[in-house]
């Protein structure tokens, strides 16, 4: 279940910690979509929906699917503790910092963090 909300006057649909695993770009287009009927710019997905495939860069998971956001000009955002992947993995840890010093993708602990970056100029 997602619900859309207003987090310092920018759209935001939040997506359920349960629900369709997003491994890939038909589910990613699925939320792009939604997102997008519901007036959104920006999603923001749990960790948890996530396929483990996304955390490992080999895969090329996590890039098809930032790919689609791209594409379709939606922010999206990774909520939750990654420690565990990034702990494992410096190529991870490299582009999850990456992602997160842009504009369109980031990687947060919390909707806390969320609040904070969805203002100003962070939006």
């Amino acid at each position: 279940m997602s619900t859309l909300q207003t987090i310092n006057d920018v759209p935001v649909l939040i997506c359920g910690a349960e629900g369709e695993v997003i491994a890939g770009e038909r589910e990613a287009l699925d939320c792009i979509g939604d997102a997008s009927y519901q007036g959104a710019e920006w999603v923001v997905i749990p960790v948890e929906r996530l396929d483990e495939a996304f955390f490992r860069l080999s895969t090329r998971v996590a890039g098809e699917i930032i790919q689609k956001f791209v594409q379709y000009r939606m922010g999206v955002v990774v909520l939750g503790d990654i420690s565990r992947h990034t702990a494992d993995s410096a190529a991870l840890r490299d582009f999850v910092r990456e992602c997160n010093r842009g504009r369109q993708t980031w990687f947060l602990a919390d909707a806390e963090e969320l609040r904070g970056r969805l203002t100003g100029a962070g939006a």
